[in-house]
């Protein structure tokens, strides 16, 4: 039988199905540009501040495996369309919001209507788009929409806070959101799981709680260091995950089908997704701080110098499913693999700053970009693509909730690797002379280094401007040391486990 081939109606549709993509990524970063002129305006506390932030990235995660479950049950553009209108309302709502409980709680809310447009968009790509080559291609575009999203995030949230107030931000989001709504039902076709069961919110409960868990216990970590409160959380996170693992095993309409899990193209993928965000999120923490406090950049600046990394993983994304139609997946996936390596282990050259140093960097995070991205591509198609098509919202929660996870756990994990390497190198290193105070200060992040050394006098704040650089160098490099051996390592467990599937062009993966 020949599978259908998406025509001109479908690929419009994907165009609107890019546009809230976009808009999610950029408001994972946009806020914190405004974050001076927030607090100025609002007057946060510190705790404050940090859940503005956070609850949004917070409740996306969380909210993930459900909202792609809903969509199966009840419909996935309906969900998509509802998820809009309140991701536009809550976007309108924040914009002009008097006081930070106000932000937080639609900050919350956007999070939770994002939550809703993630797996949607994904689910509904798998129905669009039949034939496995025209849905590799459509994966290509849905995953560099996030990456466009992510880099013009900051350079248009600086041009809008360069002339309007805060909240003008989030009015970014609003005609977008409405264009999504009057395109949506002309162009985008409703399908779901028609004999889907009812939704259970114990279920629903479980994997909320358990993520959010995991993700404030981690970044709490990473944060503030490791201590008893942010264990207990992770600890409580798990023990609740497992729950909700056997509770499934139970249930005769599960929130996640975990026979899933059981054909390895999903598992590993799925797998391959978490491992190698783990070690991207790591390096990325500490390449946005060395480009601004090593380099002296500006916020705006350092974003600039990123954009050609942004550029050359497009070009990953939208090369990947080309040449995986003459080679096995599996091989482009390794094959990405062992270019982010490479990436990987040019920033362990890093010496300092200066041309050549800035040099390193660039061309690193363009190789890296260009390997992590075509990896993502091949294993996003591979999850929609094994998982039955009444399943496909599930599936899809499934791949963001391991992108979330893992950006998390890298930020956590390798972040904590690297805190753990500047801090014993600065304590050994660390002038005589310095106050016992301004010494701890000093110890705890690049950041305080270079402002406590703005305050010594001049040779003996030089002296330690520099001790604290190399420091951090240092702990950039030993970063760079464990994602290099993190994607080997992966890019030998795909080849090993996945070499069997043929290319696209040969069979589908269910089918392998």
């Amino acid at each position: 039988m020949n599978t259908p081939r998406a025509a001109r109606r479908e690929w419009i549709g994907l165009a609107v199905l890019a546009l809230p993509c976009l808009l999610l990524a950029m408001d994972l970063t946009v806020l914190y540009l405004a974050v001076p002129a927030l607090s100025a305006d609002l007057a946060p506390s510190s705790a404050q501040l940090l859940w503005i932030l956070d609850i949004y990235g917070f409740l996306i995660a969380g909210s993930l495996i459900t909202m792609g479950t809903l969509g199966d049950r009840i419909g996935r553009r309906r969900l998509l369309l509802i998820g809009a209108a309140a991701f536009g309302v809550a976007s309108a709502v924040a914009a002009f919001a008097t006081t930070a409980p106000m932000l937080i709680a639609t900050r919350a809310l956007l999070g939770v209507a994002g939550a809703t447009l993630m797996p949607s968009t994904l689910a509904l790509i798998r129905n669009m788009f039949h034939d496995p080559r025209q849905r590799s291609t459509a994966i290509a575009v849905w995953l560099t929409s996030f990456m466009v999203g992510s880099a013009i995030g900051p350079l248009l949230g600086g041009v809008m806070l360069e002339h309007f107030w805060w909240g003008s931000v989030f009015l970014l989001n609003v005609p977008v959101m409405a264009l999504l709504l009057v395109l949506g039902p002309m162009l985008l076709p409703e399908n779901r799981d028609p004999n889907s069961g009812r939704l259970d919110l114990l279920s629903a409960a479980l994997s909320l709680v358990a993520i959010l868990a995991i993700i404030y216990g981690i970044k709490r970590s990473a944060q503030d260091g490791f201590s008893a409160i942010s264990g207990l959380a992770i600890l409580a996170g798990f023990a609740i995950g497992v729950a909700f693992v056997l509770r499934q095993r139970t249930l005769r309409d599960p929130l996640i089908d975990l026979r899933l899990f059981q054909v390895p193209a999903f598992s590993t993928s799925v797998g391959t997704q978490l491992i190698a965000l783990i070690a991207m999120a790591g390096i990325y923490l500490f390449t946005a701080q060395y480009l601004q406090l090593v380099f002296g950049f500006s916020p705006l600046l350092a974003g600039l110098w990123l954009l050609p990394s942004t550029i050359a993983g497009i070009a990953g994304s939208m090369l990947a499913p080309l040449i995986a139609r003459q080679i096995r997946p599996a091989f482009v996936m390794s094959g990405g693999l062992i270019l982010s390596a490479i990436g990987f282990a040019m920033l362990t050259q890093l010496e300092g700053g200066g041309t050549s140093g800035l040099t390193i960097l660039v061309g690193a995070f363009v190789i890296l970009s260009v390997g992590i991205s075509a990896t993502m591509t091949v294993t996003t198609d591979l999850i929609v693509g094994v998982a039955p098509p009444e399943r496909a919202g599930a599936a899809s929660a499934i791949s963001e909730t391991s992108s979330e996870l893992g950006l998390a756990l890298g930020v956590g994990i390798i972040g904590s690797i690297g805190t753990a390497v500047y801090r014993r190198d600065i304590a050994r290193s660390m002038p005589g002379e310095i106050p016992t105070e301004a010494a701890d200060a000093a110890r705890d992040t690049l950041g305080n280094a270079l402002a406590v050394a703005a305050r010594l006098p001049d040779q003996l704040g030089a002296e330690l401007a520099d001790v604290a650089r190399a420091a951090f160098t240092h702990a950039l490099r030993t970063t760079a040391v464990t994602g290099t051996v993190i994607v080997i390592a992966l890019a030998i467990v795909v080849v090993v486990v996945l070499g069997h599937l043929k290319p696209r062009s040969t069979t589908e993966p269910a089918a392998a």
